[in-house]
């Protein structure tokens, strides 16, 4: 391999970056370093929560000190209290899901006080949570319209006081009809698929994807959603972070793909 393919490993690579923003951004300029064109094409955006004041209302209790601890299971929702300029008291710890929200968090000037080390997902929360916290908290999760309320049941289950609250909501955004037709007529490489949301709207935004057209899921949980809305993925990170997905594309575009294990008779 040359030095300029080791440097540069997705050249000639066309991927699709499913969201917008400085998120979109970021993962724009890393696949630009590594060689690809990346093709920024918003497929979901958020919306503001349809109950603003129940939202307003659990913000005003938060920042009173009426909480234990503030989960935080996106980026998305980090927006939402930085955007309403919510001060979050000394005494409210904060638990993110994974490693994504905790850099959100703190790029926004929030600490992080409690991250699961396994898996990042509500589950993996879950677990670190009610190992750090035995006896009864009261805790205010904010989540998406879309979210299931697998971390707010759980919480409930382990005997602590919770405040359920949308944060805001998931809605599709059409794609253009180039990209859509770059997709379909086989010019892209690849499509990075980073939540449920985002699978179910490569579904029915580009139906039949060629078969040349890598899908690459963040983790396990999404490539369960992107299968469960009827997509084909080729290549799944360990990790639920970026920097494992493009790794995992990268390894695709310098060794190709693995060959498929046997199934058993």
């Amino acid at each position: 391999m040359s030095s300029e393919s080791m440097e540069r490993p997705l050249a000639g690579w066309r991927i699709l970056v499913p969201r917008g923003g400085p998120w979109g951004d970021g993962v724009a300029a890393e696949l630009r370093r590594r060689g690809a064109t990346p093709v920024v094409a918003p497929m979901i955006n958020f919306a503001p929560t349809e109950d603003p004041a129940a939202l307003t209302e659990a913000l005003h209790d938060l920042e009173a000190g009426r909480y234990d601890w503030l989960t935080m299971t996106s980026a998305t929702t980090v927006d939402v209290i930085f955007s309403q300029n919510v001060t979050i008291p000394e005494a409210t710890r904060v638990a993110a899901v994974g490693e994504t929200t905790a850099a959100a968090l703190q790029a926004m000037g929030y600490r992080v006080d409690l991250v699961p080390s396994g898996e990042n997902s509500a589950m993996g929360l879950l677990a670190a949570l009610t190992a750090r916290e035995p006896r009864a908290r009261r805790i205010l999760t904010l989540r998406s319209e879309l979210a299931k309320p697998l971390l707010t049941q759980g919480l409930i289950a382990a005997g602590h006081d919770v405040d359920s609250v949308v944060a805001y909501r998931t809605v599709g955004e059409q794609v253009s009809e180039r990209v859509r037709q770059d997709v379909l007529d086989g010019k892209t490489n690849a499509i990075l698929v980073t939540s449920g949301s985002v699978a179910e709207q490569v579904a029915a935004q580009f139906g039949v994807l060629p078969e040349t057209t890598l899908v690459a899921a963040i983790g396990p949980r999404t490539q369960r959603d992107a299968e469960d809305a009827g997509l084909t993925v080729h290549l799944v990170s360990p990790e639920q972070t970026v920097t494992a997905l493009l790794d995992a594309v990268t390894d695709v575009a310098v060794n190709g793909l693995p060959e498929p294990e046997p199934r058993a008779d």
